[in-house]
């Protein structure tokens, strides 16, 4: 009988440079993922939402009260303040685990606003902020021309960042790059870098919805699973390069889609941000937990995915510039569906506030 508490628990018992993720600051949730081994947690607009209407009663009084302490306040400052709420409560449940790997682990992302990301200035801000609400907090800025411009300033005063709406090699690496500058602009000045932690997000789930969609809205048919292990190739070729050039940032998988976002990535020196929902479905599954990060994705896959002009901006280094981030179909979807996410989350608050 095994002494493990499911697959993902196996996962990080067996391969402890790979780290899981809570992707959701939900408390049971997060409890249901601690206790299999967990050492993060994660927010955005959309989950934030979402957790409300999860813990209705553990937060309907929070707003009431708030909207009669602040009688001038909007619902973006309700809702903005009981991001911040929340976010205090659910990083202190990683706290321990933040000691007990000296900042490394046992930290909880929160997301700067949505509607920021054509404003490095405002994006800093915001994080900056965000870093006061508590010593394990780590803030997720969107991987565009202005989020590049925002992540090594934010690096540069000490923030440790987690780069999301990110989707392809090339935002990695420039996400790596500006880390990296931050850093140094630290270390020249005898700034301490000990304890900071930059993630970069790879949304391997998007990634893949992206090349579906790009097919469907271009009559292109070619073998459907390939199109299941894009966000994997993708993740597989950016974390050889970033384990080959020793950059401080490490990657994390997101979205999640298939079995194959959690079984083709295990043994590396990585993160799996894993929805509740399949983090059960993983956990009571048959599928071994073997080392596989190193096995390459089947050429036949390759190769019918590089007849995509989509998987080739995706795939290559040189795949996209800066500028052209906010272009890529997976970004203009995602941002998209994190402002409308915003939108949702301020129509919640509004509907409390107005009782």
């Amino acid at each position: 009988m095994s002494n493990y508490k499911g697959k993902l628990h196996e996962t990080v018992c067996r391969f402890p440079g790979t780290d899981i993720w809570n992707d959701s600051c939900a408390k049971k949730e997060l409890e249901y993922a601690l206790e299999r081994g967990a050492v993060g947690a994660t927010t955005n607009p959309i989950i934030v939402a979402a957790v409300i209407r999860q813990e209705m009663d553990l937060w309907v009084g929070t707003i009431k009260k708030l909207t009669e302490d602040m009688p001038a306040a909007t619902e973006d400052d309700i809702a903005w303040k009981l991001i911040e709420i929340i976010g205090e409560e659910r990083a202190k449940m990683l706290l321990p685990i933040f000691e007990k790997y000296n900042g490394k682990k046992g930290r909880l992302s929160m997301q700067t606003n949505p509607k920021f990301y054509r404003n490095a200035e405002a994006m800093v801000e915001q994080a900056v902020h965000f870093n006061t609400l508590g010593t394990n907090i780590q803030v997720k800025i969107p991987v565009c021309e202005a989020g590049i411009k925002a992540i090594e300033e934010i690096t540069y005063r000490g923030v440790s960042i987690n780069a999301t709406v990110s989707f392809t090699l090339s935002q990695a690496i420039a996400v790596a790059q500006a880390v990296e500058n931050g850093l140094n602009r630290r270390k020249k000045q005898n700034l301490p870098i000990d304890k900071m932690a930059p993630i970069c997000t790879i949304m391997i789930g998007r990634t893949d919805d992206w090349l579906k969609t790009y097919c469907n809205d271009n009559n292109v048919v070619i073998n459907p699973e390939c199109l299941e292990w894009a966000g994997v190739a993708v993740f597989k070729k950016a974390y050889k390069i970033f384990m080959e050039r020793g950059y401080h940032t490490r990657l994390l998988t997101a979205a999640y889609r298939n079995h194959y976002h959690w079984s083709a990535l295990i043994g590396g020196e990585c993160s799996m941000t894993i929805p509740h929902s399949w983090q059960v479905k993983i956990n009571e599954s048959s599928i071994e937990v073997a080392d596989t990060i190193d096995i390459p994705v089947k050429k036949e896959y390759l190769d019918e995915l590089f007849k995509l002009p989509e998987f080739v901006k995706a795939y290559e280094e040189d795949g996209l510039k800066p500028e052209e981030f906010v272009r890529y179909g997976a970004f203009q979807a995602t941002i998209k569906k994190f402002v409308e996410g915003y939108e949702d989350l301020l129509g919640t608050v509004r509907k409390i506030m107005i009782y």
